[in-house]
């Protein structure tokens, strides 16, 4: 694939050959620049933090030779823009969540969060540990990108409706928010599925262009103001039970690094991936709190709609099956998940259920 004589003839990358001069990583007194752009709003809880981190922790490991301008979604690109700037070379690195780009390629999904997929720890053995990280470099190379895990928002909830949600039938219809392989679930039983920018939401909900939405979970939920509009939250989904976040730099970028930075850009990635899913699970138990002492009803949803959820999702992998390096992905995917599964179920599953049954 030719990504980058693609790029040429788009409006995109039109823009960024006019902008490379302003767009190459700069130089000074022998340090140097990269512009990260991302998916996210300015000061968005958690997933905008994660950016900042991963960009710190590079200027502080390199003693100020690598330093990382972050920028948030619309100050230099949008949001769902942030992919072709950086393999086109109007940015030098993203971060964000790849399961924004399926219309790229479907298996980026994997790398963020797919319907009844991974935990973050089951996410992290299949990364760290198995096919992982060489499959999403080799997605990485058809595009011209090095990418990494940079963040992960832990189980996120199954969002704010307007009313409750009684079977799979009050998804016809229905307006609602989710990107990725789930909202492609959730078009299969009938919901006018949007795809929106994190910052975009709650105006969308506000003005009723939506019906209800997903973002995280409760602390990042709680600060994007989703409890002023709806007071009913399902807390459990099926759609992000594990979200990773990443941090893709352009290839010819990162291979005109010294080694050193190379590898402080990975070892930067990999700590804001664990430093970011504990940021989001010691907020998230606060924040519920608060949400039900405001008036929040938290919900789960019926065994009717998570079988439903499970139908639609496996169709819609089987739709993505045509495609080689997909089947690949999902393949590795799925049978390190039931490998990990198997163990911490027995162990650490049921180790909190009799720890919470003697303590009460």
């Amino acid at each position: 694939m030719d990504r980058r004589s693609f790029l040429k003839t788009s409006a995109l990358g039109g823009t960024a050959a006019a902008a490379s001069t302003l767009a190459a990583p700069a130089y000074a007194q022998g340090k140097r620049t990269l512009t990260m752009v991302t998916t996210w709003g300015r000061g968005l809880a958690g997933v905008f933090d994660a950016a900042v981190h991963a960009a710190d922790s590079i200027t502080a490991m390199t003693d100020g030779q690598l330093t990382v301008d972050v920028k948030a979604a619309g100050e230099l690109v949008g949001a769902f823009e942030v992919f072709d700037a950086v393999t086109s070379g109007q940015a030098d690195m993203y971060h964000g969540a790849d399961y924004y780009f399926v219309g790229q390629h479907p298996g980026y999904a994997f790398f963020t969060s797919v319907p009844f997929g991974m935990t973050a720890q089951e996410l992290a053995n299949w990364y760290y540990h198995g096919d992982g990280a060489a499959l999403h470099d080799e997605l990485g190379e058809i595009f011209g990108l090095k990418s990494f895990l940079g963040g992960n928002t832990g189980a996120q909830a199954g969002g704010w409706f307007a009313k409750e949600v009684n079977g799979p039938e009050d998804f016809n219809g229905l307006k609602f928010r989710m990107p990725g392989l789930g909202g492609k679930a959730l078009g299969k039983l009938g919901a006018s599925v949007q795809n929106l920018p994190g910052a975009e939401v709650y105006q969308a909900l506000a003005s009723g262009a939506i019906d209800g939405t997903e973002w995280i979970g409760p602390w990042a939920d709680e600060k994007a103001g989703f409890q002023e509009i709806t007071k009913f939250y399902y807390t459990a989904g099926f759609h992000e039970p594990g979200a990773g976040l990443s941090i893709a730099t352009n290839r010819e970028v990162f291979d005109s690094l010294p080694a050193a930075h190379q590898k402080v850009i990975e070892i930067a990635s990999a700590e804001a991936h664990q430093w970011n899913l504990a940021q989001f699970l010691n907020n998230n138990g606060a924040a519920l709190l608060r949400l039900q002492s405001a008036g929040v009803k938290t919900l789960e949803f019926p065994e009717t709609v998570w079988d439903a959820f499970g139908k639609a999702s496996e169709e819609v992998h089987a739709e993505n099956m045509g495609d080689e390096l997909y089947k690949k992905i999902y393949d590795s995917y799925t049978a390190s998940m039931k490998s990990s599964s198997a163990w911490l179920q027995k162990s650490e599953g049921a180790y909190r259920a009799q720890r919470d049954r003697v303590l009460g």
